[in-house]
């Protein structure tokens, strides 16, 4: 099976020079399954080696037909900074086995063995007798997860917090895939239809796609069981005008992709990736417990890749169907780190080994919690770096409301007055995270703690 994908023949080329020194065009054509001789076929191969030739990772040699191509020393610094480079899960609790998988996955891509589909990783799960998560760990999510101990029809909780967790959900998880809007922008794109200027149109694309497979989810959650129809469906809705073959929307696969950054090759046989679907979507509908099942889905769903594209997002969202379902908390992937995220995935490619993934996923869902936890404030220990610039957060937020900032102007005035405070870069990006945090969250009842009266409050309202 052929490979024409920009993202799948720029893994290929990476790989061939982890073997070999050098590589030509015609050596990737062959190993790809293309034709030198096919203007679409060379074109596709030469996007892939522009593209790795601007991003630093290699670099040609000769001219014509005797030019070569061949790794630069700095490719691995540009595909995944090591440890001693930037730091990697700040402030998260990581087991033994997540801490020996970490070291794993720093290592340089080149040491990396290559890997593909392990079929019984999937088959060897029997579900309810099999648990990636531990009892204790069980026991610790639902005590952070459970909104009242009364039953009530699915989906009722996310529907009370609906506003709030299309906006939390749609923006970090498209946070995690590079989407630069920040929360106040997504906050206006999802209410109002407003598009940041300056932004990519797909950016805005891939927001209001979750909106409307978030809306989906919540719709669908009084249904017995998580039909593939309905993974169909979230992938569609999320894809929706990103595809460059729209009727790849909603549909498994039919040709073979690559994940950069990884020696991992998902499976590249339609009939087998259906088959392994199949035993997927009957395996989680087996798991009783809705932490489990949620966990299943991330795991399983990113590893599997079904989609030609938007596979995590997908894992992403269909990860909270179980928790919205049960009317448990969701998931919003909230602070969780790009990097940190992706390293994760690099455990379940390449070593089928949950650990790390495992531990995030604990840490993001007490986090995501916290967010919707009506007792937090209360009960939660304060946040030191809010204690320590109480009065700058104050400031700021009393500015924005009294000198009457439209909308559209938050973002940029919030930036310009932290700058004027000559913060230092990692600290300033904090306090913009937070202040827009309380922006989103301000009303009648707690516009008191900015020193801000009620007649003052409303006018600003009125004007946005």
């Amino acid at each position: 099976m052929s490979i024409k994908k920009k993202a799948a023949l720029e893994t290929l080329i990476l790989n061939l020079l982890e073997r070999r020194k050098e590589i030509s065009l015609h050596e990737i054509a062959e190993e790809a399954g293309l034709k030198v001789t096919d203007s679409t076929d060379r074109r596709a191969i030469q996007r892939a080696l522009t593209s790795l030739i601007k991003n630093d990772a290699i670099q040609p040699k000769g001219n014509a037909r005797a030019r070569v191509y061949f790794l630069k020393n700095s490719l691995i610094e540009k595909i995944r900074p090591t440890s001693e480079t930037k730091e990697t899960f700040k402030d998260i609790p990581l087991s033994k086995e997540s801490l020996e998988l970490l070291s794993y996955v720093e290592k340089q891509i080149r040491t990396r063995k290559s890997v593909g589909y392990n079929q019984d990783f999937l088959r060897s799960y029997n579900p309810n007798q099999s648990s990636y998560l531990t009892p204790s760990i069980l026991e610790e999510l639902r005590q952070a997860g459970t909104v009242e101990n009364v039953v009530r029809p699915a989906g009722t909780y996310a529907r009370n917090i609906l506003n709030r967790l299309l906006i939390d959900l749609a923006f970090n998880s498209s946070r995690l895939e590079g989407n630069t809007y920040s929360l106040l922008e997504t906050k206006r794109l999802i209410e109002l239809g407003e598009n940041a200027s300056g932004k990519d149109a797909a950016e805005a694309q891939m927001i209001l796609n979750h909106k409307e497979a978030i809306e989906y989810i919540i719709e669908s959650a009084n249904e017995s069981k998580i039909t593939p129809h309905e993974l169909y469906s979230i992938h569609a809705l999320l894809s929706e005008n990103l595809l460059g073959d729209s009727s790849a929307s909603g549909r498994l696969r039919k040709i073979a992709v690559g994940i950069s950054g990884t020696t991992y090759h998902p499976l590249d046989n339609p009939h087998l990736l259906k088959e392994y679907f199949d035993i997927f979507t009957e395996k989680l509908n087996r798991i009783k417990d809705p932490f489990e099942q949620s966990f299943f889905s991330l795991v399983h769903l990113s590893y599997l890749q079904a989609f030609e594209d938007v596979n995590k997002r997908t894992s992403r969202l269909a990860a909270n169907i179980p928790l919205i379902k049960s009317n448990l908390k969701p998931l919003s992937f909230i602070d969780v780190n790009q990097k940190d995220y992706s390293q994760s995935l690099l455990g379940i490619y390449e070593k089928n080994d949950v650990s790390l993934l495992r531990d995030l996923y604990v840490w993001a869902y007490k986090r995501s919690s916290e967010r919707y936890s009506a007792l937090q404030q209360s009960m939660g220990e304060p946040n030191l770096f809010k204690l320590k610039y109480r009065n700058e957060i104050q400031d700021i937020v009393r500015t924005i409301i009294l000198e009457n900032v439209p909308g559209n102007k938050l973002v940029s005035t919030i930036k310009n007055l932290i700058e004027k405070l000559k913060m230092p870069e990692h600290e300033s990006n904090q306090l913009f995270q937070i202040i827009e945090t309380e922006m989103i969250s301000l009303h009648d009842g707690n516009i008191a703690r900015f020193k801000i009266r009620p007649s003052e409050f409303q006018k600003w309202k009125e004007n946005n």
